[in-house]
């Protein structure tokens, strides 16, 4: 009976030290993985407040709830922020829009009268376009194309100056 107490006693040493390198090993992948999942959870919640910074418009953040809704109505211009392409806005005077257009003179589109659809952001009113090219595009609605004419300045290079242009200008969005 000693041989077998003995190897029941071998036994169950094994035994033991095979839970020992168990719990060993577990204390170890814990050792990497707590500080791997702490710096994981730190680096989604700062890129989640920025990207909720990055939503905020005029002073009103976009929820979480009602994001999912907006994105498909809004497109981020350039700096981040967003614009809305709702259909049932209006453009008004104040109003920042994202535009693009093609110039044309005697029906023929002309070098530099073209965003190539890279979209630009205009305040209406500001009077940093010819004319009353802003002006005439107040009461459109995203998703519109308005017809725009003007007259450049005598003054304009490029050989346009004093001459009557069309451009055809599509209302990308409202901020």
């Amino acid at each position: 009976m000693k041989k077998e107490n003995r190897k029941a006693a071998q036994e169950k040493r094994a035994m033991e030290r095979k839970k020992q390198e168990q719990k060993a090993r577990f204390r170890k992948m814990l050792s990497y993985a707590v500080p791997i999942l702490f710096v994981a959870v730190i680096v989604i919640l700062i890129i989640w407040s920025v990207l909720d910074a990055k939503s905020t418009t005029d002073g009103s953040q976009t929820t979480s709830a009602s994001s999912v809704q907006e994105s498909e109505n809004e497109d981020a211009s350039s700096d981040g922020t967003f614009y809305s392409t709702d259909t049932a806005l209006t453009v008004q005077d104040g109003d920042t829009v994202n535009i693009d257009y093609i110039g044309y003179v005697d029906d023929e589109a002309f070098d530099g009268g073209n965003t190539n659809g890279a979209g630009t952001d205009l305040v209406i009113g500001s009077h940093s376009y010819i004319d009353d090219f802003e002006e005439q595009l107040i009461g459109a609605h995203p998703g519109d194309t308005v017809e725009v004419n003007v007259t450049f300045p005598d003054d304009y290079g490029h050989d346009l100056g004093g001459k009557d242009a069309l451009f055809k200008v599509t209302i990308n969005g409202i901020y």
